[in-house]
Formats: structure tokens, sequence, C-alpha cells
């Protein structure tokens, strides 16, 4: 087979697996060229990852809901010695598997969830959660679920957004009688959405910014960087005192 055939059917093979929602470069060809958002999440990438470092050599990274594998695929350019994706998806576990496939990158993917991180036992030295936080029916829960079972340093995190961009930092504590808090735009909110967002289903929860931090903070991290407007880079520190630890939840077994 010539070089035009096999670009060719390299182009068909990328068709087939479509629709791509991470526009990779796989032999040079753009799995989604027309995407809504543009060149993404490559361009998104561009504008926060000088905070993660340039050389992963000897670190491991679990990349939790990794969609076609833009971020584990980084990783790995970065010489992570160990990347780990998962999804609960296996049309994008197969876009990501082929695509780390073409790039010669050593990934392990499997299919599961966030609520199942408890099988890992086992803490990675970077978790990235990237666009899942408001997928999530319990996305409080998830949090709880990271901090105890596997962030054992660092967790690269993103999260959509609405509502006004200034932070609110409430007091400790406000008399039964306080209604006016309530009622700042500013104030920590969560958005629910019944029926659908931007056309999909599972967009459940969206946190204005005061809430997405007062929820990581809640679950025990600290924020370190805020490099783009929803993305952090947190590291753990004391799970607030009034929770309990959360236990591995087990898979279903028609999962």
């Amino acid at each position: 087979m010539n070089e035009a055939s096999k670009r060719d059917d390299l182009r068909k093979q990328i068709a087939e697996l479509g629709p791509w929602f991470h526009n990779l470069r796989i032999g040079g060809i753009e799995t989604a060229p027309d995407h809504f958002l543009g060149d993404y999440p490559s361009f998104k990438w561009q504008r926060f990852k000088h905070v993660v470092p340039a050389d992963l050599s000897g670190l491991s990274v679990l990349d939790i809901g990794c969609n076609a594998g833009f971020y584990s695929l980084e990783m790995k350019r970065r010489r992570a010695d160990r990347v780990i994706a998962i999804d609960t998806d296996p049309h994008y576990l197969r876009q990501a598997e082929f695509a780390a496939h073409h790039a010669g990158a050593d990934i392990e993917f499997r299919q599961m969830s966030v609520y199942d991180v408890g099988e890992f036992h086992e803490k990675f030295d970077i978790v990235l959660f990237m666009g899942v936080l408001y997928h999530l029916r319990h996305p409080l829960l998830a949090l709880d679920l990271l901090h105890e079972h596997v962030v054992g340093d660092l967790m690269l995190f993103q999260c959509m957004q609405r509502g006004v961009k200034d932070v609110f930092s409430p007091d400790e504590d406000y008399a039964f009688s306080e209604w006016k808090i309530f009622e700042r735009p500013d104030y920590p909110k969560l958005s629910f959405v019944e029926q659908r967002y931007a056309g999909d289903p599972t967009n459940w929860f969206i946190p204005n910014k005061a809430a997405t931090e007062a929820m990581v903070r809640s679950s025990g991290f600290v924020v370190l960087e805020n490099p783009e407007p929803e993305v952090y880079l947190l590291a753990c520190d004391e799970r607030h005192s009034a929770l309990e630890r959360p236990p591995a939840i087990a898979r279903s077994s028609g999962k």
C-alpha cells in the first residue's frame, strides 16, 4: 500500500471512530477539525500547561474521564512513567486506544467511573480530573473519593463554571435568621440542570467560581494555582472536620 493509500485508510478509520470530542492529530490528520470550540482541548492546554512539571519521569498519573486521551498523551510526552486512563464511555476508550497506538504511547485504559477509584488501592503522583465534575450526580462524593483513595500529591482539575466570577468568602457560621447572604450572586452556588444544558443530559450541577473553590476546599484540597478561568492545580490538604471517610464503592455486577 502506497503512502497516499495508507493516509486514506487512516482517515477512514478516524472517521469510523467518530464523532470525536478531542481534536487530536493522528498521522497529521485532525480528528475534529470543525469542533464548535475550536482546536479543543489543545488551545486550553496552551494556557495552563506550564503548571504541570515538564519532566514527569518516575511519576504515576491517573486520568479520570480521559475521553479520547489528549491529556494522557501529553503526560506521556512529558515522560510520565505510568499513565492509567479511565472513562465510563467505551466509545471514547476506543478512540483513546487508537490514538495511543498510533502515538506509540504506553497507556493503560480501563472502563470505570470516578466512583470506582477505591479499586486502585494506590495513590498517584498526579491525578487529572478535567471536565468531569459537572457531569456527576454526586459531585462532592466524587471529590471525597479522590482525596481519600487516589490523589497522592497533585490534582489538575477543570470544571465548567457559570455565574459571576467574583468570589465571596462567607463567615464560618451565620444565625438561622440570616437570609440575605444567600441572595448574593457571588455566594457559592450550584445551578441544577434537571433536563439538558448544551444538548447534554449529563450536565447536572454547574457551579459558579466561588462554589468550585469552596467544594474542592471542603473535600480536602488547597488551590495552588488558577492559571486559566476554569482550571486549578490542587494539592492535598486536611479534610473538613465534619466529614466521614468515604468508602470505596464497589462496581455493580452489570458494569
